[in-house]
């Protein structure tokens, strides 16, 4: 069963499990920084005074067992109306700027999700894969938002019910199927409210940028610079409004338009991943191994939906004790979307599958959930749904307004509309009302902000980002004409080259420049 509004980069996938995390103050030249230490000043602008021992906490840094990198643990509120009572522990790790040249400050990343750990993203991708200019100047430094992978993570299912959830079918044929759809939802939250009760009305993005401002602090910047990717452009953008004063250099690629309502989020994420499957198909039937024909976009999409309708009646065998059904089979598709480079993997893994083979199928679909060989899962889908249903109000609330809307989600894509119309329902269920609402984010007063769009992006769609960069007062839109999800670091010079000037020399392109 898939959740979505999963926004994350593709690099994330990159990231391994049980890297462990810690964090540090350092000297900051970036224009209008200090190379102080935290201070008192920090917490007494626009903050309760009660917040000052959080934004003056020295950090203990330590080797995390990765080399170059440290580690340390931040302490924040864990209800910020609250913040003389319970506290909740942050993973932070680092690491220092290599040079040449002159240190700028520290530089903030986040892949996405929501869920998606920043650490493992640091280290395994950022820390390592950022321009090498890029990481010469800036302490590349991630912390994981509340309530993902090692800050407190939200727990929900066992593996074992992990494994059975994701296998719900997910496009009901009646009302049987409805039923068992809604209570595995049901389940889900009921799972989440047991296990994370306590952390779970505090994880929303608001909170979380938060916490990001006594980071900033505890590491002596006096202005956060930050690149995040797919839903962290929502986190980073909600920094701008909540601190746009303290705001520098930010960097919001693959964009999340927070002006947009659950439901209008989720029919356009289904439209994006229709875009992307339409460029795949099209170059699959351009390919001689292409398993779904080579007569047009139209039959290919016609011959990928009785796929999936065969895999409703009869799943294919994967040589383990799970099947390959149909909900699995869909999301290995979507997340090869996610990157064109996965397009070679994904026609492979259809050819295998329609010879009775569902096993590549399925790997497609665990590295999406992030499953692990051992039958484990990594915390990602908890959060994700732990996150969004905080973040926003339900797109729907019961069966009977999922049903009303498949017309509108079909319309979308034939291929995934069905089952993303169902996929929307999950924070329907949620034990905690949400807190947030959609709104547009203006951040006035905060200096310029790139924000980046991909024309056939899957899981932020372009018009995200054209939506963000004309809300933001100092918003420019960077376009990169191509596929897959984000454009930073994935292959295009002109996208580098301008993000890396604006990093390293506060020059921002040109709003409208397209690559």
């Amino acid at each position: 069963m898939d959740t979505r509004r999963l926004l994350r980069t593709t690099a994330l996938t990159l990231a391994t499990a049980g890297l462990l995390a810690s964090g540090c103050t350092a000297e900051s030249s970036l224009p209008g920084g200090s190379a102080a230490s935290p201070s008192a000043s920090d917490a007494a602008s626009g903050s309760s005074p009660a917040l000052e021992p959080y934004y003056t906490q020295q950090l203990k840094w330590r080797a995390c067992g990765v080399p170059g990198f440290e580690c340390t643990t931040m302490k924040a509120p864990l209800d910020y109306a609250e913040p003389e009572g319970e506290t909740i522990k942050l993973a932070v790790a680092r690491k220092k700027a290599t040079g040449p040249g002159k240190r700028i400050g520290s530089l903030l990343v986040n892949p996405g999700g929501p869920g998606g750990s920043a650490i493992g993203y640091l280290q395994a991708y950022a820390g390592i894969g950022y321009p090498a200019p890029v990481r010469a100047r800036y302490d590349m430094v991630a912390i994981d938002p509340r309530g993902v992978a090692r800050s407190e993570p939200v727990e929900c299912l066992t593996s074992k019910e992990m494994d059975a959830y994701i296998q719900v079918d997910q496009t009901p044929d009646d009302a049987a199927e409805r039923t068992r759809l809604a209570k595995a939802y049901k389940d889900f939250a009921a799972g989440c409210e047991k296990r994370s009760g306590q952390v779970l009305p505090h994880v929303s993005t608001i909170e979380a940028a938060r916490d990001m401002d006594i980071l900033r602090a505890a590491l002596g910047d006096q202005k956060l610079s930050y690149v995040g990717a797919s839903y962290g452009t929502f986190l980073g953008a909600t920094y701008a409004e909540l601190f746009p004063d303290r705001t520098g250099r930010l960097v919001l690629d693959g964009a999340l338009d927070p002006a947009l309502p659950a439901r209008e989020l989720n029919r356009d994420q289904t439209a994006g991943f229709e875009t992307a499957f339409r460029s795949f198909a099209a170059d699959c039937i351009e390919q001689p191994d292409c398993p779904l024909g080579s007569e047009s976009v139209a039959d290919a999409t016609t011959r990928l939906k009785a796929f999936f309708a065969e895999l409703d009646k009869k799943p294919v065998p994967t040589g383990e004790s799970r099947e390959l059904v149909e909900s699995l089979a869909t999301t290995g598709v979507v997340a090869a979307m996610y990157d064109e480079s996965s397009w070679p993997q994904l026609r492979e893994a259809l050819t295998s599958a329609q010879a009775g083979e569902g096993a590549p199928l399925l790997a497609l679909a665990d590295s999406y959930y992030e499953r692990d060989a051992d039958g484990s899962y990594a915390n990602l889908m908890f959060a994700n749904a732990a996150v969004n249903c905080l973040d926003l109000p339900p797109a729907f609330t019961g069966p009977e307004a999922v049903q009303s809307a498949l017309p509108e989600f079909e319309k979308a894509s034939p291929v995934f509309g069905k089952g993303f119309a169902w996929a929307s329902l999950n924070c329907g269920y949620w034990p905690v009302p949400a807190t947030g609402k959609a709104h547009g984010i203006e951040a006035k007063g905060a200096p310029p902000i790139v924000v980046v769009g991909t024309t056939r992006d899957p899981a932020t769609p372009y018009k995200w980002a054209q939506g963000l960069a004309k809300q933001l007062s100092s918003g420019t839109l960077l376009t990169y004409d191509g596929d897959g999800h984000t454009a930073y670091g994935r292959g295009s010079g002109c996208i580098d080259t301008a993000i890396n000037t604006f990093l390293l020399e506060g020059t921002p392109p040109p709003d409208g420049k397209r690559c």
